[in-house]
């Protein structure tokens, strides 16, 4: 018979393989942890955008949709207490725009809203433009 002396295992881990284990899991704890609030001030900053993208759209669509366009600015603000946003709306009559043709085109419009707003302490602006015949709605 062949008695062979078993041999010693290890039971439990080693302090040293503790330490590694509990860095290991640390250090990808922490950047979960970055990376989880990055992505909240990313979404953040995208649902600001969205909704200036719309305020603009918005105030844009009401000075398209005036049966007269006069020239001027209209200065307006919307939003709540902390997310005011001030909108300058202006219409300026185009003096020289011309078709393919070279044809003067008359009673031509340009059209510009800017959104002016505060955002993390910082000044922030967006404007959109766009031309119109100022007598577009009106009956024949």
């Amino acid at each position: 018979m062949n008695f062979a002396i078993p041999s010693p295992r290890r039971r439990g881990f080693l302090l040293l393989e503790m330490i590694l284990a509990l860095a290991v899991f640390g250090a990808a704890a922490t950047g979960l942890t970055i990376a989880m609030h990055r992505m909240g001030k990313v979404a953040s900053l995208a649902q600001s955008e969205l909704r200036i993208t719309r305020m603009m759209q918005s105030a844009l669509d009401e000075a398209l949709s005036q049966p007269m366009l006069e020239e001027g600015e209209v200065e307006t603000e919307s939003g709540s207490a902390g997310n005011e946003v001030k909108f300058l709306t202006s219409v300026k009559l185009i003096e020289d725009m011309e078709n393919e043709d070279g044809q003067l085109l008359q009673d031509m419009y340009h059209i510009e809203v800017r959104a002016l707003w505060k955002e993390n302490g910082q000044r922030q602006e967006r404007s959109v433009e766009t031309w119109r015949y100022g007598r577009m709605y009106q009956p024949l």
